[in-house]
């Protein structure tokens, strides 16, 4: 999987802009790690008159990108699916340079202590707007239309360009993984909802921030809900069998996986387990859990 994913990293086309669509250019900021996959893909969104969808990290090379991205075009907004590092950081200097107003998701800053397996919060985003779920920004032959995911984040936007048909998903769905869903922000209820949400729609493609397009994006919504849904069973079986810490959990549930990211990984059990003591199926006494 190492020579693999470095393999993926050396092909990576950062810095250029991709033609994915007629309206949809994606410029991939080179950061990629486990949890970014190749990096952040931000969206740029028409053409004349454009939307920037997550500018990502602070990092200069990819504002430099993004700018000879745009050259001669004006760019109408900067529209943000959510507030981690990887996602808005690049917005307050993009802003700067392009004179966008910086459109989307509302702020959200929460300190978290536990192991992360994805990037904390953007403490320097500050919106000019907030977009409340159907709201939208629209220029010369584009439409993008705000659709509340909560779950990844309690403020998670995705973007529904109706012209296209296309989805900008943000981490609420990715092309490469399952999404992080970490307490105490990350929602498990909510994001199987907003996963349901999803399922009600008719888009034709999904364009997640970290991963390639989703060309079949029911039939992949299906498969998230799937692993979820077999996550919270496997959950359930071990608590049957005898109550449990979450590490002892992690240990059998992600025996395949690089122990480096256990730590993470317990993040995502604890919230399935917090979703399952709202239905009442566990209970917990300290640190261990046992079924109901």
């Amino acid at each position: 999987m190492n020579a693999e994913f470095e393999a993926l990293v050396k092909a990576a086309p950062y810095g250029a802009a991709e033609q994915l669509s007629p309206l949809v250019r994606r410029v991939l900021a080179k950061n990629p790690s486990p949890f970014t996959f190749t990096g952040t893909g931000t969206y740029l969104v028409g053409r004349g008159e454009v939307v920037v969808i997550d500018p990502g990290p602070l990092d200069p090379a990819h504002l430099d990108a993004l700018e000879a991205a745009v050259a001669g075009e004006t760019v109408a907004a900067i529209l943000i699916t959510h507030t981690h590092m990887d996602h808005s950081p690049a917005a307050v200097p993009l802003a700067a340079r392009t004179g966008a107003p910086v459109i989307g998701c509302a702020p959200l800053v929460l300190s978290d202590d536990g192991p992360r397996a994805d990037a904390g919060f953007d403490p320097t985003y500050a919106p000019d707007r907030v977009l409340a779920d159907g709201e939208s920004v629209a220029g010369p032959g584009w439409t993008l239309r705000a659709v509340a995911t909560p779950g990844h984040t309690s403020n998670h936007l995705c973007f529904a360009l109706e012209e296209e048909g296309a989805l900008f998903t943000g981490d609420h769905v990715m092309g490469w993984s399952t999404t992080v869903v970490a307490p105490p922000d990350g929602d498990m209820a909510a994001y199987m909802a907003s996963l349901e949400k999803l399922l009600g729609r008719a888009d034709r493609i999904f364009y997640p921030t970290h991963g390639a397009p989703v060309t079949e994006p029911q039939r992949w919504v299906r498969h998230l809900m799937a692993h979820r849904r077999q996550r919270e069973a496997q959950i359930m079986g071990l608590l049957e069998a005898g109550p449990r810490t979450i590490p002892e959990m992690v240990e059998v549930m992600y025996a395949s996986v690089d122990k480096r990211l256990w730590g993470a990984a317990g993040r995502s059990v604890l919230a399935h387990l917090i979703d399952l003591e709202a239905r009442s199926r566990v209970r917990s006494a300290g640190e261990v859990w046992r079924a109901a």
